[in-house]
């Protein structure tokens, strides 16, 4: 379950779970342990045994949404703020990504991890993985902690770093037109939001669903407007019948031929 905010999008793989609009100068994770506590008590009744794993970035890193997961049995992986007692802790991995950079040339991606408590975790220490890495351009070191298992590589690269298909899902969403908050009132922008992501579930329906087997079943949003239902068309209609006459030039006429009968078949 990843999450991401302003707006707070939560996505479970591709499918949009909750979009919700918050003030810009709230803080980022407001709401978000209330999103997450209804979630997941929907999600384990229909099924009791399913893993929860919590993903966000930095601004989803509060002592009181990572101590509910562990109340309430929901592993995460979230990312946290570089700080200089991370960096201390975590020094002996970057002096060696910077030596053998100098020595090889080669960027390399060291990881690492320890114990750490923040000021605001009320003495609880968590496991902190770091990543360091070191390149032309100088230090690139990233921190993240979780509750979950395993090495720190694999953890990093196979838990945590999906969260970048998630930005793909909230370009999608603007595409969707879900960043046209203009109204001086909260509702009528939350109201807009939702009618973006009503688009979204549609056409992600349409995408995995009708256009499986196909070219477009990983197409992003766009390409399936422009494709799909952005068509040039004549549209006649009488007693018994509503006709569709598209160019013969159109490219994928049998492609959408094909998508309409199994919408017509239900």
């Amino acid at each position: 379950m990843d999450i991401a905010s302003s707006p707070v999008h939560v996505f479970c793989g591709q499918k949009l779970l909750v979009s919700y609009l918050r003030p810009a100068y709230e803080d980022a994770a407001k709401h978000a342990w209330a999103i997450l506590a209804l979630l997941t008590k929907r999600l384990r009744a229909e099924w009791p045994d399913v893993q929860i794993i919590f993903r966000g970035d930095s601004g989803f890193c509060r002592h009181r949404l990572l101590r509910w997961c562990e109340r309430c049995n929901v592993s995460y992986i979230v990312g946290i703020a570089t700080n200089s007692r991370l960096e201390k802790l975590a020094l002996k991995r970057r002096h060696e990504a910077a030596v053998r950079f100098r020595d090889t040339r080669v960027n390399p991606r060291l990881f690492t991890s320890f114990e750490y408590a923040a000021k605001s975790w009320k003495k609880c220490k968590r496991r902190i993985i770091a990543k360091c890495e070191f390149s032309y351009q100088g230090p690139n070191n990233r921190y993240v902690v979780t509750n979950l298992p395993g090495a720190p590589k694999w953890l990093y690269d196979r838990r945590y770093c999906l969260r970048g298909e998630m930005e793909n899902r909230i370009k999608e969403q603007k595409w969707l037109f879900s960043d046209r908050t203009s109204c001086h009132e909260w509702w009528p922008n939350q109201f807009r939001l939702l009618l973006s992501g009503l688009a979204y579930v549609l056409l992600e329906r349409l995408r995995s669903g009708y256009l499986r087997g196909t070219r477009y079943v990983r197409a992003q949003v766009t390409t399936l407007r422009l494709r799909l239902l952005k068509i040039g068309a004549v549209v006649t209609r009488n007693t018994r019948r509503i006709r569709i006459m598209m160019s013969s030039h159109y490219p994928d006429q049998v492609l959408y031929a094909q998508v309409m009968r199994k919408l017509l078949s239900g």
